[in-house]
């Protein structure tokens, strides 16, 4: 299957932190500013989901967000997804089908941490979705500057090379 084909079936346009993406749902209901958890400003929805999906010429860069996110395994490559918390504690999930040597079909990442994906298998694609709740909004999204992220983490400083886009 032709990831170009995903990508115009489903309307998939290029997003900041790399791969491509499409908003699927935004719930009606909102959450007024002084029910959100702290650091985020005016009304978010309950709820968004996205399509995203990564090839082999993509990466999603280290970013992180304010809500937790889930996401959601469909087609394609198996996704490493990286993830460091903010003591600087590293983890490695592999989200994908094969549940049975220890793969997610679905994973969250706590609000928070900064995380970054890259596809299993070379000359693929993977097709995924992310939910956020409250729901995602650009606010609380942050890219990772790579000599910022860096030095906060130098013990992890070659994958954060690796997996940011130099600003």
């Amino acid at each position: 299957m032709d990831y170009k084909n995903i990508i115009d079936k489903l309307g998939l346009e290029a997003h900041p932190e790399g791969g491509y993406f499409k908003e699927v749902y935004r719930s009606m209901g909102k959450i007024d500013s002084a029910n959100l958890p702290e650091g985020m400003e005016g009304k978010r929805n309950y709820a968004t989901s996205i399509y995203f999906l990564l090839t082999s010429d993509t990466f999603s860069a280290f970013h992180r967000i304010k809500q937790d996110e889930t996401w959601h395994f469909y087609i394609g490559s198996p996704v490493r997804l990286f993830t460091i918390s903010p003591k600087g504690e590293f983890q490695q999930y592999i989200i994908g089908s094969d549940i049975w040597n220890g793969a997610f079909l679905q994973f969250t990442v706590p609000a928070g941490y900064w995380f970054a994906a890259e596809l299993v298998e070379k000359e693929s694609f993977a097709l995924v979705g992310c939910t956020v709740a409250p729901g995602f909004d650009f606010r609380d999204f942050e890219l990772a500057e790579r000599e910022k992220l860096a030095s906060e983490f130098p013990q992890h400083k070659e994958l954060i090379k690796r997996l940011t886009r130099a600003i």
